[in-house]
């Protein structure tokens, strides 16, 4: 039997609460004081690793933070508290810094590594929204992720609460990468998969075509000639070099059809007679992603890829970037 679903009024709820959840973050902004600028110096001077540990939903959390400070700059790892009571506190240096998420700051397995920590000699920040429990004690540093009430009708599922905890630990993880000067170069390393690692750390040498792929031809040849090196590589079009073997002009697809349509004595023409001049090229060392926003600003489809004295080595096409994703 199907249910009869009340569209309106899912959509009013649906929005009451990323609306309750959205109200809490403004008032979790507004609690920020000098621990959230301390926390953050202290991340700045560890000279070993940003741990994270929480259990249940805030260790889910937790892990997400961990990830966003490791991809940012900081390194970083979660530690589940269970198991760091049974040995995976050998992972944790006095050089590192705890990072312990707790709503209740009263967390059974992780209040009963708090001891553990403190021998090390570690420094701990804490996330909770009760400054006077257990945890918030025994911590270096406390911010607070309180919240009034969960978005959970019963005031029960964590909610409000863990969105709280991950802003925050976004905030620090922004600050820190402002802060270490961290460019989006240094985020490549850290993503060299997927369009965004591509986007950012590939050039036009490892994408363009080059060798026989290469359509050129000198400046002296018929124009008929040009037109067969023109269709008979991918590109549509041809590159047209000087007797030293330096880029005079281009010749594309779109010049052979204008060319028919004004010119009766194509059979007399060669290359340099209907070549387009001083054509736009990249070097080998650009950007992929720069390349692509030369094409797109300029509508093109393919630029020649040449050395510093001007001699093609290779071209690249549009279709290549997009198909790559970027």
């Amino acid at each position: 039997m199907a249910l009869s679903l009340d569209r309106q009024g899912i959509l009013a709820t649906g929005k009451s609460i990323i609306l309750k959840e959205a109200a809490s973050l403004s008032r979790i902004a507004g609690l920020l004081d000098r621990n959230f600028h301390a926390s953050v110096e202290l991340l700045c001077a560890c000279r070993g690793k940003a741990i994270i540990s929480g259990m249940g939903k805030s260790g889910i959390i937790g892990q997400k933070i961990a990830a966003t400070l490791s991809s940012t700059g900081t390194t970083a790892l979660f530690m589940h508290p269970a198991d760091a009571a049974h040995g995976d506190l050998g992972v944790v240096s006095e050089d590192d810094v705890v990072i312990c998420l707790s709503k209740s700051g009263m967390t059974e397995e992780l209040n009963f590594i708090l001891p553990a920590l403190r021998k090390i000699g570690v420094s701990i920040i804490a996330f909770t929204g009760n400054k006077r429990s257990y945890l918030a004690e025994n911590a270096d540093i406390v911010l607070d992720v309180s919240v009034e009430e969960e978005a959970c009708p019963f005031d029960l599922a964590p909610t409000t609460s863990t969105t709280a905890m991950l802003a925050m630990g976004d905030a620090l993880a922004i600050c820190l990468m402002q802060e270490k000067q961290f460019t989006h170069r240094d985020f490549a390393v850290t993503h060299p998969k997927g369009s965004l690692g591509r986007r950012l750390t590939m050039k036009v040498s490892d994408i363009m075509a080059t060798g026989e792929a290469l359509p050129l031809v000198e400046e002296t040849v018929p124009l008929t000639d040009l037109i067969l090196e023109m269709t008979s590589k991918r590109f549509g079009m041809s590159g047209i070099v000087d007797h030293s073997g330096k880029l005079s002009g281009i010749f594309t697809d779109g010049d052979l059809r204008r060319i028919i349509q004004c010119r009766s004595d194509i059979l007399s023409l060669q290359a340099k007679d209907v070549m387009t001049k001083g054509p736009k090229t990249v070097s080998a060392d650009t950007m992929a992603e720069e390349c692509l926003k030369i094409l797109e600003s300029h509508r093109i489809t393919q630029l020649l890829v040449c050395e510093d004295d001007n001699r093609p080595v290779g071209l690249i096409h549009i279709h290549d970037l997009i198909s790559l994703g970027l």
